[in-house]
Protein backbone atom coordinates (compact mmCIF):
# COMPACT_ATOMS: atom_id res chain seq x y z
CA UNK A 1 0.00 0.00 0.00
CA UNK A 2 2.75 2.57 0.69
CA UNK A 3 4.23 2.29 -2.65
CA UNK A 4 1.01 3.93 -4.31
CA UNK A 5 0.72 6.66 -2.50
CA UNK A 6 3.12 8.48 -4.50
CA UNK A 7 1.11 7.83 -7.81
CA UNK A 8 -1.97 9.14 -5.31
CA UNK A 9 -0.45 12.23 -5.23
CA UNK A 10 0.35 12.94 -8.05
CA UNK A 11 -2.91 12.06 -9.85
CA UNK A 12 -4.61 15.82 -9.61
CA UNK A 13 -1.65 16.86 -11.18
CA UNK A 14 -1.74 14.87 -13.77
CA UNK A 15 -5.86 15.43 -13.95
CA UNK A 16 -4.74 19.63 -14.45
CA UNK A 17 -2.26 18.97 -17.28
CA UNK A 18 -4.58 16.47 -18.90
CA UNK A 19 -7.45 19.20 -19.25
CA UNK A 20 -5.37 22.30 -19.72
CA UNK A 21 -5.67 24.32 -23.41
CA UNK A 22 -3.22 22.14 -25.83
CA UNK A 23 -1.78 25.68 -26.34
CA UNK A 24 -0.70 26.07 -22.75
CA UNK A 25 2.19 23.78 -23.18
CA UNK A 26 3.57 25.27 -26.09
CA UNK A 27 6.93 26.99 -25.45
CA UNK A 28 7.77 30.53 -25.17
CA UNK A 29 10.72 31.36 -27.51
CA UNK A 30 10.90 34.99 -28.68
CA UNK A 31 14.06 35.83 -30.51
CA UNK A 32 15.99 38.62 -29.63
CA UNK A 33 15.27 38.51 -25.75
CA UNK A 34 17.75 35.62 -25.17
CA UNK A 35 21.72 35.22 -25.71
CA UNK A 36 24.25 38.04 -24.12
CA UNK A 37 21.68 41.08 -24.24
CA UNK A 38 18.95 39.58 -22.38
CA UNK A 39 20.00 41.41 -19.02
CA UNK A 40 19.23 44.47 -19.69
CA UNK A 41 16.08 46.14 -21.00
CA UNK A 42 13.32 48.54 -19.98
CA UNK A 43 9.80 48.71 -21.20
CA UNK A 44 7.31 51.99 -22.54
CA UNK A 45 3.99 51.01 -22.53
CA UNK A 46 2.24 53.66 -24.37
CA UNK A 47 -1.51 53.91 -25.14
CA UNK A 48 -2.86 53.95 -28.95
CA UNK A 49 -3.99 57.78 -29.66
CA UNK A 50 -5.44 58.19 -32.85
CA UNK A 51 -5.38 56.83 -36.80
CA UNK A 52 -4.33 59.15 -39.42
CA UNK A 53 -2.90 59.25 -42.65
CA UNK A 54 0.03 61.41 -41.79
CA UNK A 55 3.45 60.46 -41.46
CA UNK A 56 6.24 63.03 -40.28
CA UNK A 57 9.04 60.92 -41.48
CA UNK A 58 8.28 60.17 -45.29
CA UNK A 59 5.77 62.68 -45.96
CA UNK A 60 6.50 65.55 -43.50
CA UNK A 61 4.08 68.16 -43.48
CA UNK A 62 1.73 66.75 -46.11
CA UNK A 63 -1.58 65.77 -44.43
CA UNK A 64 -3.01 63.04 -46.10
CA UNK A 65 -0.19 61.74 -47.75
CA UNK A 66 0.14 58.72 -46.48
CA UNK A 67 -1.63 55.22 -46.04
CA UNK A 68 -3.46 55.17 -42.90
CA UNK A 69 -1.20 54.82 -39.63
CA UNK A 70 -1.99 53.46 -35.94
CA UNK A 71 -0.07 56.28 -33.48
CA UNK A 72 0.90 55.32 -29.92
CA UNK A 73 2.48 57.31 -27.11
CA UNK A 74 2.47 61.33 -28.11
CA UNK A 75 -1.54 62.41 -28.03
CA UNK A 76 -0.20 64.96 -30.95
CA UNK A 77 1.51 63.10 -33.62
CA UNK A 78 0.43 64.10 -36.97
CA UNK A 79 2.23 65.28 -40.47
CA UNK A 80 4.00 68.56 -38.78
CA UNK A 81 5.40 66.55 -35.73
CA UNK A 82 8.80 67.28 -34.74
CA UNK A 83 10.66 66.35 -31.75
CA UNK A 84 10.08 70.16 -30.15
CA UNK A 85 6.37 69.80 -30.73
CA UNK A 86 6.47 66.46 -29.18
CA UNK A 87 8.35 67.18 -26.43
CA UNK A 88 5.28 69.87 -25.62
CA UNK A 89 2.39 67.54 -25.75
CA UNK A 90 1.07 64.75 -23.47
CA UNK A 91 1.41 60.85 -23.43
CA UNK A 92 -0.25 57.91 -23.35
CA UNK A 93 3.21 55.75 -22.41
CA UNK A 94 3.54 54.41 -18.78
CA UNK A 95 7.11 56.50 -19.01
CA UNK A 96 5.54 60.24 -18.57
CA UNK A 97 9.13 61.67 -20.00
CA UNK A 98 8.81 59.77 -23.29
CA UNK A 99 6.82 62.34 -25.68
CA UNK A 100 8.03 60.32 -28.23
CA UNK A 101 5.95 59.04 -31.29
CA UNK A 102 5.42 55.49 -32.42
CA UNK A 103 3.06 54.15 -35.15
CA UNK A 104 2.52 50.92 -37.40
CA UNK A 105 -0.04 49.94 -40.25
CA UNK A 106 -3.59 50.43 -39.09
CA UNK A 107 -4.76 46.84 -39.33
CA UNK A 108 -7.98 45.61 -41.30
CA UNK A 109 -10.13 42.62 -40.41
CA UNK A 110 -12.33 41.89 -43.23
CA UNK A 111 -11.60 45.12 -44.99
CA UNK A 112 -12.12 47.41 -42.04
CA UNK A 113 -9.60 49.36 -39.13
CA UNK A 114 -9.18 47.45 -36.33
CA UNK A 115 -8.15 49.38 -33.17
CA UNK A 116 -4.99 48.17 -31.48
CA UNK A 117 -5.22 47.22 -27.67
CA UNK A 118 -1.72 49.07 -26.93
CA UNK A 119 2.07 48.83 -27.75
CA UNK A 120 5.01 48.16 -25.54
CA UNK A 121 8.16 49.10 -26.66
CA UNK A 122 11.52 47.27 -25.24
CA UNK A 123 14.30 49.28 -24.91
CA UNK A 124 17.50 46.78 -25.10
CA UNK A 125 20.89 46.07 -25.23
CA UNK A 126 21.92 44.77 -29.06
CA UNK A 127 25.87 44.90 -28.82
CA UNK A 128 28.87 44.47 -26.78
CA UNK A 129 29.81 47.73 -26.71
CA UNK A 130 28.01 51.00 -24.66
CA UNK A 131 24.77 52.05 -25.45
CA UNK A 132 24.45 55.85 -25.95
CA UNK A 133 21.51 57.58 -25.71
CA UNK A 134 19.45 58.71 -28.86
CA UNK A 135 19.47 62.26 -29.30
CA UNK A 136 15.45 63.39 -29.90
CA UNK A 137 14.64 63.58 -33.88
CA UNK A 138 16.45 60.76 -34.37
CA UNK A 139 13.85 59.02 -36.61
CA UNK A 140 13.46 55.27 -37.47
CA UNK A 141 11.79 53.08 -39.89
CA UNK A 142 11.82 49.18 -39.43
CA UNK A 143 10.33 46.28 -41.54
CA UNK A 144 9.53 46.68 -45.92
CA UNK A 145 6.54 48.47 -46.41
CA UNK A 146 6.33 46.58 -49.77
CA UNK A 147 6.17 43.30 -48.51
CA UNK A 148 4.32 40.58 -50.05
CA UNK A 149 5.44 37.38 -48.32
CA UNK A 150 7.01 36.86 -44.52
CA UNK A 151 9.77 38.89 -43.85
CA UNK A 152 12.90 38.13 -42.17
CA UNK A 153 12.35 36.70 -38.76
CA UNK A 154 15.05 38.53 -37.18
CA UNK A 155 13.35 42.14 -37.42
CA UNK A 156 9.63 41.30 -37.98
CA UNK A 157 7.91 38.27 -36.55
CA UNK A 158 3.64 37.44 -35.20
CA UNK A 159 2.33 35.18 -32.39
CA UNK A 160 -0.59 35.29 -30.14
CA UNK A 161 -0.51 36.37 -26.66
CA UNK A 162 0.55 34.16 -23.86
CA UNK A 163 1.86 31.90 -26.80
CA UNK A 164 5.88 32.91 -26.58
CA UNK A 165 6.24 30.66 -29.71
CA UNK A 166 7.17 33.26 -33.03
CA UNK A 167 6.35 32.98 -36.52
CA UNK A 168 6.99 34.83 -39.91
CA UNK A 169 3.19 33.90 -41.45
CA UNK A 170 0.61 35.51 -39.54
CA UNK A 171 -0.91 32.94 -36.62
CA UNK A 172 -5.02 32.11 -35.91
CA UNK A 173 -5.06 33.08 -32.52
CA UNK A 174 -7.23 30.87 -30.24
CA UNK A 175 -11.10 32.58 -29.78
CA UNK A 176 -9.98 33.72 -26.31
CA UNK A 177 -9.41 37.91 -25.34
CA UNK A 178 -6.78 36.33 -23.43
CA UNK A 179 -4.61 35.41 -27.18
CA UNK A 180 -4.22 38.61 -28.59
CA UNK A 181 -2.11 38.96 -31.92
CA UNK A 182 0.82 40.55 -31.89
CA UNK A 183 2.88 42.12 -34.05
CA UNK A 184 6.97 42.73 -33.06
CA UNK A 185 9.17 45.10 -35.10
CA UNK A 186 12.40 45.36 -34.36
CA UNK A 187 14.83 48.62 -35.23
CA UNK A 188 18.14 48.88 -35.77
CA UNK A 189 20.93 49.24 -33.07
CA UNK A 190 23.80 51.41 -34.90
CA UNK A 191 23.67 55.23 -35.93
CA UNK A 192 26.35 57.00 -38.11
CA UNK A 193 26.69 59.41 -35.19
CA UNK A 194 25.89 62.29 -37.38
CA UNK A 195 21.82 62.26 -39.51
CA UNK A 196 18.98 62.47 -37.44
CA UNK A 197 17.55 60.70 -40.75
CA UNK A 198 18.19 60.11 -44.41
CA UNK A 199 16.74 60.36 -47.82
CA UNK A 200 15.29 56.54 -47.76
CA UNK A 201 14.54 57.02 -43.88
CA UNK A 202 17.24 53.93 -43.36
CA UNK A 203 20.84 54.45 -44.28
CA UNK A 204 21.38 56.68 -41.28
CA UNK A 205 21.11 53.50 -38.99
CA UNK A 206 22.31 49.81 -39.05
CA UNK A 207 21.61 46.77 -37.52
CA UNK A 208 24.38 44.83 -35.38
CA UNK A 209 26.74 41.30 -36.58
CA UNK A 210 27.26 39.43 -34.22
CA UNK A 211 26.93 42.00 -30.94
CA UNK A 212 28.95 44.27 -33.02
CA UNK A 213 28.28 47.54 -34.94
CA UNK A 214 29.76 48.08 -38.72
CA UNK A 215 32.48 50.96 -38.75
CA UNK A 216 30.08 53.30 -41.30
CA UNK A 217 27.09 53.27 -38.48
CA UNK A 218 29.65 53.07 -35.08
CA UNK A 219 27.55 54.41 -32.61
CA UNK A 220 25.20 52.10 -30.53
CA UNK A 221 21.52 52.87 -29.48
CA UNK A 222 19.02 50.84 -27.71
CA UNK A 223 17.67 48.23 -29.46
CA UNK A 224 14.09 49.20 -29.79
CA UNK A 225 11.70 46.51 -30.08
CA UNK A 226 7.77 47.23 -31.12
CA UNK A 227 5.19 45.33 -30.29
CA UNK A 228 1.50 46.07 -31.01
CA UNK A 229 -1.79 43.89 -29.97
CA UNK A 230 -5.27 43.67 -31.84
CA UNK A 231 -8.01 42.12 -30.53
CA UNK A 232 -8.07 39.80 -33.35
CA UNK A 233 -8.67 35.89 -33.34
CA UNK A 234 -9.78 32.83 -34.97
CA UNK A 235 -10.27 32.62 -39.42
CA UNK A 236 -10.17 36.07 -40.18
CA UNK A 237 -9.09 38.47 -43.39
CA UNK A 238 -6.50 40.45 -42.44
CA UNK A 239 -4.66 43.33 -44.36
CA UNK A 240 -2.30 46.13 -43.00
CA UNK A 241 -3.09 49.18 -44.75
CA UNK A 242 0.25 49.41 -46.12
CA UNK A 243 -1.11 46.16 -48.76
CA UNK A 244 -0.20 43.02 -47.55
CA UNK A 245 -0.58 41.68 -44.06
CA UNK A 246 3.21 40.85 -44.99
CA UNK A 247 3.97 44.12 -44.96
CA UNK A 248 4.42 45.14 -41.52
CA UNK A 249 6.87 47.55 -40.22
CA UNK A 250 6.81 50.28 -37.86
CA UNK A 251 8.34 53.98 -37.10
CA UNK A 252 9.28 56.31 -34.36
CA UNK A 253 10.44 60.14 -33.88
CA UNK A 254 12.20 59.98 -30.50
CA UNK A 255 11.33 62.74 -28.00
CA UNK A 256 12.32 62.09 -24.19
CA UNK A 257 11.88 65.11 -21.66
CA UNK A 258 14.09 65.50 -18.97
CA UNK A 259 17.17 62.98 -18.26
CA UNK A 260 14.75 59.94 -17.46
CA UNK A 261 16.15 58.31 -21.03
CA UNK A 262 19.61 59.12 -20.10
CA UNK A 263 19.00 57.23 -16.52
CA UNK A 264 17.43 54.24 -17.77
CA UNK A 265 19.66 53.80 -20.36
CA UNK A 266 22.87 54.02 -18.04
CA UNK A 267 21.06 51.81 -15.08
CA UNK A 268 19.19 49.43 -16.97
CA UNK A 269 21.04 49.02 -20.69
CA UNK A 270 24.34 49.56 -19.45
CA UNK A 271 23.78 48.30 -15.91
CA UNK A 272 22.99 44.85 -17.99
CA UNK A 273 20.16 44.66 -15.43
CA UNK A 274 16.15 44.06 -15.98
CA UNK A 275 14.00 46.96 -15.03
CA UNK A 276 10.37 46.73 -13.98
CA UNK A 277 7.83 48.49 -15.56
CA UNK A 278 7.93 51.42 -12.57
CA UNK A 279 9.38 54.72 -12.63
CA UNK A 280 7.96 57.83 -12.01
CA UNK A 281 4.78 57.07 -11.15
CA UNK A 282 1.87 54.31 -12.03
CA UNK A 283 1.52 53.49 -15.73
CA UNK A 284 -1.20 54.74 -17.56
CA UNK A 285 -2.81 51.45 -18.44
CA UNK A 286 -0.96 48.04 -18.34
CA UNK A 287 -0.99 46.93 -22.32
CA UNK A 288 1.98 44.12 -22.19
CA UNK A 289 1.97 41.36 -19.62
Amino acid sequence: MESRRPLRCLLPILAAFASAPAFAAKPIVIPGLEGPFAGGNFVVDCGFTRRLSDDPIVSPGIPGAAHDHSFFGNETTDAFSTAVTLVGGQTLCHRRQDRSAYWVPTMLVNERAVTPLGAAIYYRRGTYAEVHVPPNGLRMIAGDTRATSPQNAEHVFWNCEAQGTATTDVPVCPADPRYSLRLHVDFPECWDGVNLDSPDHVSHVAYAIAGECPASHPVPIPSLRLVVRFPVSGVVRLALSSGSVNSGHADVLFAWRGKQLKRLVRRCLNGRHQCSRKDDGPPVRVLER
